[in-house]
């Protein structure tokens, strides 16, 4: 997770100040720390296959972003970027929560700039890495388990 999420952020930092225009058409820490942290959470979740280790991809990158740009967005709402990754192994749903059931309404996270999208991705990319149907729903589990359908 260290690793590959390290590389994937740092890739993006430098693109970031290499190409100034890409920079300031993402206004503001926000949208510039979801884009590195999703590319960082996406691809440590397809390559290990496990959305938590995509979460933790998502927080390393954010706290990486944090170190070296000094912020993460504006008015606060960076709080759950700061310390998902001390929650990141808990199950219950008010700390932790398993990727693949965080929502709009996950308490203490503002689903600011796209973060509700790149959760869902990032816990769909460990199912698309394992080639496994993504649904919490058993009956439909059931209905399309046939590979012939």
């Amino acid at each position: 997770v260290n690793d590959i999420a390290t590389e994937v952020n740092l890739y993006g930092m430098e693109q970031y100040e290499e190409f100034p225009t890409a920079l300031e058409s993402h206004f503001g820490g926000s949208q510039r720390a979801s884009v590195l942290a999703a590319a960082s959470g996406i691809t440590t979740s397809l390559a290990t296959c496990n959305s938590n280790a995509g979460l933790n991809g998502w927080y390393l990158s954010m706290l990486m972003h944090k170190e070296g740009w000094s912020r993460l967005g504006f008015f606060g709402y960076d709080l759950q970027d700061q310390c998902g990754s001390a929650n990141s192994m808990s199950i219950r749903p008010d700390e932790g929560l398993l990727g693949e059931l965080r929502g709009p309404n996950y308490p203490n996270y503002a689903m600011n700039v796209g973060h509700q999208g790149e959760y869902a991705a990032i816990g769909g990319a460990a199912h698309i890495a394992r080639g496994d149907a993504w649904t919490l729903s058993p009956l439909m589990k059931i209905t399309f388990a046939d590979p012939s359908l």
